[in-house]
């Protein structure tokens, strides 16, 4: 098992800063800068909404057009950039021109991502002296960093892992944000990854897209896609090893799944209003995507989450929930189980078999539920698809933290 720290002590070749730029009106910090010292090949995902922020598409230009010699990714919070015409795409450009002079690079090289309100211009004052101030104040502190990038997160989210390989040892760290509009359509959030190992764009590219498909594709927290979703991945090789054969892509590719996958789940234990972690495992289904399907219908549906937010064992949402997922799915053939804890040694307690209610006792199940984290096992009896989906209970703080979002 691949050894995750929940920090970062720094990435050889990397340097952040996060900093008050004035965007958020309580003085917190609202304006990350990651910056390499030497060119990176990038890798990158983002949402499929079909509305895209301005950021986002001219990252996906600026991956399509120069994804070896990238030098920095600059991220304001507080406001999103998104639905705002033809002068927040040149306010996403002047973002970028700003970075690159501050750091005597070009502006060809630099991306940005920003998350917040929708339908906002940037404040283009605060962003110049936000990127003034971190392009100066740049160090190894991923925290503040961040810390940076957050709207309602409520901590920071952060991680690194070390690689040991023949060729030596390099680092994959990241940082990411995420706590409300978080579904499963490709990224579903902020997030920046760095490496010191060197690999060849398809590879890196085919390794993201992997890592997200079993880790960020794989968490539900209300159902939303954000406008703004990305996720990339710097490599800068600075460490001197470089990843080319097939057991050293396996052993980077083992680890990044680690990475983005405790990532994904620090957003789902983070998500707005969250009291309860709620693991959903879907075991024989039709296939793989029919799983997922299952999974991600059943980890969004709002009476479920009502359900696990009330401790209460009312297997019919959940089996309800499958049975409109649009997926092969047959009551007769399948039986559900619960059980405490995230990675349980035994299904549990089984609450549904056969397309009826199982024999137990609801206070049993209503026990187990109770736990801060919880794991459904879902057995379709279709076939050989299994997948995993993180999600969480739904509780009046939601209604709270949304409901003057904008104010």
């Amino acid at each position: 098992m691949t050894a995750i720290s929940p920090s970062i002590d720094g990435v050889a070749g990397f340097q952040v800063a996060g900093v008050h730029a004035g965007l958020k009106k309580d003085g917190a910090l609202d304006l990350a800068l990651v910056v390499s010292e030497c060119d990176c090949v990038t890798a990158g995902v983002f949402t499929r909404n079909k509305v895209r922020a301005a950021p986002v598409l001219l990252d996906m230009q600026r991956l399509a057009d120069n994804p070896a010699n990238i030098r920095a990714v600059v991220t304001n919070s507080a406001c999103a950039n998104a639905c705002t015409g033809t002068l927040g795409l040149e306010n996403a450009r002047t973002t970028a021109r700003l970075t690159a002079d501050a750091l005597a690079i070009s502006a060809e090289q630099v991306l940005v991502m920003s998350t917040g309100v929708i339908g906002e211009h940037l404040p283009m004052g605060a962003i110049a002296r936000g990127i003034a101030l971190s392009s100066a104040g740049l160090s190894d502190d991923w925290a503040a960093a961040a810390a940076a990038i957050m709207t309602t997160d409520t901590r920071p989210k952060l991680a690194s892992v070390r690689v040991e390989c023949a060729g030596g040892s390099y680092t994959i760290a990241g940082m990411a944000k995420g706590a409300g509009m978080i579904a499963p359509d490709m990224a579903t959030m902020l997030s920046v990854v760095v490496t010191d190992a060197a690999l060849e764009l398809g590879e890196l590219q085919n390794a993201l897209s992997s890592a997200a498909q079993q880790s960020f594709n794989r968490i539900v927290v209300d159902g939303d896609t954000s406008t703004n979703d990305t996720v990339l991945l710097l490599a800068n090789g600075k460490s001197g090893v470089h990843v080319e054969d097939a057991d050293d892509l396996a052993a980077f590719q083992e680890a990044l799944d680690a990475l983005t996958r405790y990532l994904a789940q620090e957003i789902v234990r983070d998500g707005e209003g969250v009291t309860k972690f709620v693991t959903l495992d879907i075991v024989n289904a039709a296939t793989v995507a029919d799983a997922e399907r299952i999974g991600q219908t059943i980890g969004a549906s709002l009476l479920t989450k009502s359900a696990f937010y009330g401790s209460d064992a009312n297997w019919g949402r959940i089996v309800a929930a499958a049975g409109r997922a649009g997926t092969a799915f047959d009551p007769d053939r399948s039986s559900l189980w619960v059980a405490a804890g995230e990675s349980p040694s035994e299904p549990g307690l089984q609450i549904f078999a056969g397309g009826m209610p199982a024999d137990y006792q609801e206070a049993d199940a209503a026990a187990i539920m109770s736990a801060p984290a919880m794991t459904f096992k879902l057995d379709c009896g279709l076939g050989q698809g299994n997948a995993t989906i993180w999600t969480c209970d739904i509780s009046h703080e939601y209604i709270s933290i949304n409901g003057d979002y904008r104010s």
